[in-house]
């Protein structure tokens, strides 16, 4: 028996497992719907791929927001995963799960896709015969990933650095990147049977003035890692910046060097695609305004050419989005998309040159770390502020980056850390901003910054 699969027995014993039957779901996967699978839909699609996102407790209302999300025209299911799980703590989402089907009232936040079993939820999955896209936040995913696929769920969002510095503390990094190591090996020996598992990264990391250079970096470097264990369908993202120009040249930055890095390791015949997340920051208490700002995310979608946009809802700024409000938002987006005809290619050089040498820059620093695998060096580089994500909570991320708006929205580096910034490219982002203003109205932009779209 090797290695990995002494491993995945002991992952798959867990007490809130029910007897899993590894042959059973090998034959499921070989034999399922390529309807299932969104690298199918990738490969023949006519259209931007439309999906929201949604998850409650019970095995009825998830059931519910299915059909409402496919009566409004979804064409990716969401699963959003509770946060019990996303702590590997299945007894407490065990018991919450009890009390919301007694009570039906909902005391988790999310789907316990562990607790329910693989065998109830491909129920519900094959019913619909839709890809559905697992969203969670976990940085130990083995179980919760082996349970997905045996589900039918072959789209698994997530990554050691983009599921660990925007939601842990604590956590530690060096498990993170193994147990996602186990993850991707995993998609990639299922992906042989049948059309590809696609793994896709988080791009929004904390949604909280990003720069460009930092989501590319991250983005491809979680690529790599899945396309070195065997993946053969890999989605980068980012969200909406609050900038039209500046994402329209990340979308086209991020696309060609996703391809660049991905042919350096050799990997160049698998498939890359592009996601686009609406507006992820805080958003307005007004609803129409709201909408107004949604809309515009699927223009800029359309813009920089996503393979698939994923929506957000009127009510993000007053609690948790109802099904209606989530069908609503799936069917005005499709509207969108489907009036959106002849848009003009928008270039901008300078702006493309620029964030290609910071990209370049950063990503030579992390290859040339003397460690002897990518994990190792990517890990290293976090370590020491190379790789620095603004307003992560994780106590190994350095925050010593600074990051502002200029006056046309766009995100610019006012201060480096350890980042490795070229010299040119630091001084274009400063000549953008008004530095000579005071620290306090500097601090001041920021959290007016922060929540620009409100």
């Amino acid at each position: 028996m090797s290695l990995l699969q002494e491993e995945r027995e002991i992952i798959l014993s867990n007490e809130y497992v029910d007897n899993f039957d590894f042959a059973e779901v090998e034959d499921f996967v070989k034999n399922a719907s390529k309807e299932l699978f969104i690298s199918h839909h990738f490969k023949n699609k006519k259209k931007m791929l439309v999906q929201p996102r949604g998850g409650f407790p019970t095995y009825k209302k998830q059931f519910a927001l299915n059909e409402f999300f496919v009566e409004a025209n979804v064409d990716v299911l969401p699963l959003t995963i509770d946060s019990n799980t996303r702590l590997n703590d299945y007894a407490t989402a065990k018991k919450m799960l009890r009390l919301s089907e007694e009570n039906e009232i909902d005391m988790l936040n999310g789907y316990p896709l562990v607790n329910h079993g693989y065998r109830t939820t491909r129920k519900m999955i094959t019913h619909f015969n839709k890809p559905v896209s697992l969203r969670h936040g976990t940085p130990d995913a083995r179980l919760l990933i082996e349970t997905a696929i045996a589900s039918g769920i072959f789209e698994i969002e997530g990554g050691p650095i983009t599921y660990l510095l925007p939601y842990s503390k604590n956590f530690p990094l060096d498990k993170a990147f193994l147990y996602w190591k186990y993850v991707e090996k995993i998609c990639a020996n299922y992906s042989k049977l049948n059309e590809p598992i696609n793994r896709e990264s988080f791009g929004p990391l904390t949604a909280t003035l990003v720069p460009p250079a930092i989501t590319i970096v991250i983005q491809i470097i979680e690529m790599m890692l899945s396309l070195e264990e065997g993946v053969k369908s890999f989605s980068v993202s980012f969200s909406q910046t609050g900038s039209m120009n500046q994402d329209i040249v990340m979308g086209a930055v991020i696309k060609k060097l996703a391809r660049h890095y991905a042919q350096e390791i050799n990997c160049a015949d698998a498939t890359i695609n592009l996601v686009y997340h609406q507006w992820m920051g805080a958003f307005p208490t007004n609803k129409d305004y709201a909408e107004q700002l949604i809309n515009m995310s699927t223009v800029i979608a359309a813009m920089v050419g996503a393979d698939k946009i994923i929506t957000k809802t009127r009510e993000e700024a007053s609690g948790i989005p109802t099904k209606e409000a989530n069908a609503k938002t799936v069917a005005n987006t499709q509207y969108t998309l489907g009036i959106l005809n002849g848009l003009p290619n928008i270039v901008d050089k300078e702006e493309e040159e620029i964030l290609t040498l910071e990209v370049h820059a950063i990503m030579e620093a992390v290859l040339n770390d003397p460690a002897d695998t990518l994990w190792r060096k990517a890990f290293n580089s976090i370590k020491s502020g190379i790789i620095d994500v603004p307003f992560s909570p994780h106590i190994i991320n350095h925050n010593e980056m600074i990051t502002i708006r200029d006056a046309k929205k766009n995100i610019r580096i006012i201060k480096r850390g350890n980042v490795p910034i070229p010299d040119r490219c630091f001084e274009y982002e400063k000549a953008q901003c008004d530095l000579t203003k005071d620290t306090t109205s500097i601090v001041n932009d920021i959290i007016h910054d922060i929540g620009i779209m409100q």
